[in-house]
C-alpha cells in the first residue's frame, strides 16, 4: 500500500485512505465512502464522505498528464488554485470553496464540498433563474478583481503576485481555443453545422477585419498585467441554489485584464438564452429572466467598480474623475470583447456546452449557431461604443428579431 510520501494519482481508495491519514478529516475506524466527480480533463476530483453523519471533503489531484491526450502538463497549476482560492475567499467571503490544505507532494487541493448547490450552466436549463444571480455575479467580480490591481496594491507585492501566477500551459489553451482557432481553423477540429460551412467561412475565416480586433484582444490577454483572474469563469465553473453561488475552478487564474472573467461570465448566459429562445420559445419567464439577468449583471458590475474604486483608491491621479470614467469604460470594452470571444469559440471551436449539444434538429442547431456567433462578431467589433446592460441586450434581440 502506498504512502503519500511521494506522488502517485490517486483511485478512489486511495482518496479514502489520504482522507483519514493526511487531512485526518475523519476516524481510522470510520466507515467512509469516495466517488470520483471530476468531469474535466486535466484533474481528478474525490468527493469523500462519512457513512455516519455525512460530513464530507473534496480532494481535488492534478495529473501530470492531459487525461485525453496524455501530453504532459505542470502540476504547478494546482497551487495556483489553492493560493487564488484563499485570496478570493478573504476578498468575496462565502464566494468561494473554503480551502483546508494544500499538499505540494501530492499536488492535492482539500476543500469544502458544496454538494449543496448546483452546476449553474444545468440550473439556467432547467429554467431556474435565480433572482440572486446579477446580483451576486457583479459582486464577486468587483469585490475580487480591483483590489488585485495596481491601483491598489503596492508596486511590489503586485509584481510578486504577477510572478505566482505566472501559468503559461493553461494560458496558452485560452491563447489558442479561444483567441485563435475559432477565427483561423489551422488544426481542423472546429465544429459547427454543415449547412453553416459557408456562414462561418465568410463570417470568421475570411474577415480581416473582425481578426484585426481579435488580435487587440489577444495581445491584451497576453500582455496586460491589469487584476488577479479567475480565468475560466464560465457558468459550468460557477455552482448555485436559492440562496448564493459558489465560484470553483480557477486554476486558469493569471494576471490579465479583469474583462476577460466578466466578458466570459455574461458571455456564456447568451447559451441558455438562445437554447430557450430557439427551443422554448413559449418559456416567456425564463427568457425574460435570463436577459434580465444579464442586462442587470452588467450594469451592477459598472456601479460596484465604481463604489469599490472610490472606497480603495488613493493615488492622486487616478482619483481624477476623468481617470477613473476612462478605466471603468476599458474595462467595459474589454468585458464585451472577451463576451465575444467567449460565445464564438463555444459555438464553433472544439470546446462545446450543452445548451448547444442537446439541440438535436439540425435546422434548429444551425441557426442556433449562427445568431450567437452573429452576436459576438458584434460585441468584438464594437466593444468601445458597448457599455451598459441594455447594450448588451438589445444586440441579441436585434438578431432574434431577423
Amino acid at each position: 500500500m502506498k504512502d503519500f510520501k511521494e506522488f502517485f494519482l490517486m483511485t478512489t481508495e486511495d482518496a479514502k485512505r489520504y482522507a483519514v491519514e493526511v487531512l485526518g478529516r475523519f476516524r481510522p475506524d470510520e466507515k467512509t465512502d469516495c466517488i470520483e466527480i471530476g468531469d474535466g480533463n486535466i484533474n481528478y476530483v474525490f468527493k469523500i464522505w462519512s457513512e455516519e453523519d455525512g460530513h464530507s471533503v473534496i480532494v481535488k489531484q492534478a495529473d501530470r498528464l492531459l487525461r485525453s491526450a496524455g501530453r504532459p502538463l505542470d502540476q504547478y497549476r494546482n497551487k495556483i488554485e489553492a493560493e487564488i482560492l484563499r485570496l478570493e475567499g478573504e476578498l468575496a467571503p462565502g464566494y468561494v470553496p473554503e480551502v483546508y490544505y494544500y499538499d505540494e507532494i501530492m499536488s492535492a487541493v482539500s476543500m469544502e464540498d458544496i454538494s449543496a448547490y448546483g452546476n449553474l450552466r444545468k440550473v439556467l436549463m432547467a429554467g431556474n433563474v435565480y433572482d440572486h444571480l446579477a446580483e451576486n455575479f457583479s459582486t464577486f467580480v468587483a469585490e475580487t478583481l480591483l483590489p488585485t490591481t495596481d491601483l491598489v496594491l503596492a508596486a511590489d507585492e503586485k509584481k510578486k503576485r504577477v510572478k505566482f501566477f505566472t501559468n503559461p500551459e493553461l494560458c496558452e489553451i485560452t491563447e489558442r481555443l479561444v483567441l485563435t482557432e475559432p477565427f483561423y481553423d489551422f488544426r481542423g477540429e472546429n465544429k459547427y453545422q454543415s449547412e453553416n460551412a459557408a456562414f462561418v467561412e465568410e463570417t470568421l475565416y475570411n474577415d480581416d477585419a473582425l481578426k484585426v480586433e481579435v488580435g487587440k484582444l489577444r495581445e491584451r490577454f497576453m500582455n496586460n498585467a491589469q487584476a488577479l483572474i479567475h480565468g475560466d469563469l464560465h457558468s459550468g465553473s460557477i455552482f448555485a441554489n436559492e440562496n448564493g453561488i459558489k465560484v470553483i475552478d480557477p486554476e486558469f487564474a493569471f494576471y490579465c485584464p479583469m474583462g476577460y472573467d466578466i466578458g466570459n461570465l455574461v458571455g456564456n448566459l447568451y447559451f441558455t438564452w438562445a437554447n430557450k429562445a430557439f427551443t422554448a420559445a413559449e418559456d416567456t419567464a425564463v427568457l425574460t429572466a435570463i436577459e434580465e439577468t444579464i442586462r442587470k449583471t452588467v450594469d451592477l458590475t459598472w456601479e460596484k467598480m465604481s463604489a469599490k474604486y472610490d472606497e480603495l483608491v488613493e493615488y492622486p491621479f487616478y482619483k481624477i474623475p476623468a481617470f477613473k470614467e476612462a478605466y471603468l469604460a476599458g474595462v467595459m470594452a474589454d468585458t464585451f470583447g472577451y463576451a465575444g470571444t467567449e460565445i464564438i469559440r463555444r459555438t464553433v471551436g472544439s470546446s462545446k456546452v450543452m445548451e448547444l449539444n442537446t439541440v438535436t434538429d439540425p435546422a434548429t442547431r444551425a441557426a442556433m449557431e449562427r445568431a450567437l456567433v452573429k452576436v459576438g462578431v458584434r460585441f468584438v467589433k464594437e466593444r468601445e461604443s458597448l457599455r451598459t446592460g441594455e447594450d448588451a441586450v438589445r444586440a441579441f434581440r436585434a438578431i432574434l428579431a431577423e
